[in-house]
């Protein structure tokens, strides 16, 4: 058995293909119509097909009840970006108790996207403004080991 992704049901195809393209990079890998597949693991389903699959008129959207999560490198950067994308937030970007910096929106059916600061660049941004290693760990509330494999994945 082998997890390959998530599903989710959208209400218009290319309106979704051009969101999920254009605010999050995520590119078209299999396009049968009603059913899109991009790369990262997502598919896309109809709502009418998705609900003809389940046997169930009984799709809620929107809804609160999970959300697909992406890391970003810059969050920073990206969320300049999504300034200009006309999303709706579900909350402007935050900062966690452990460091990472996070923003949520919806997309056009109501789904929640994460998308957050990958954790060995929270680790990157704290020893660069000056914490230990040791301080690094009790910050981010994980092992100091945690913190020194960020630093030997980040090396060339």
């Amino acid at each position: 058995m082998r997890y390959t992704g998530t599903l989710i049901a959208v209400e218009d195809m290319e309106r979704s293909k051009r969101f999920y393209h254009d605010v999050l990079g995520l590119e078209a890998t299999a396009d049968f119509g009603a059913n899109v597949t991009l790369d990262g693991g997502l598919f896309l389903q109809t709502r009418d097909t998705w609900a003809s699959f389940i046997r169930t008129d009984r799709i809620v959207l929107p809804h609160n009840a999970g959300e697909l999560y992406f890391e970003e490198e810059n969050i920073e950067e990206f969320c300049e970006r999504l300034r200009n994308c006309g999303v709706r937030y579900v909350h402007e970007p935050v900062e966690h108790p452990w460091g990472q910096r996070v923003v949520r929106f919806y997309d056009p059916d109501g789904h929640i996207i994460e998308v957050g600061e990958k954790l060995e660049a929270v680790v990157g941004r704290f020893l660069a403004g000056g914490l230990t290693v040791s301080e690094t760990a009790r910050r981010m509330d994980v092992p100091e080991e945690y913190v020194l494999s960020c630093l030997k994945n980040d090396s060339p």
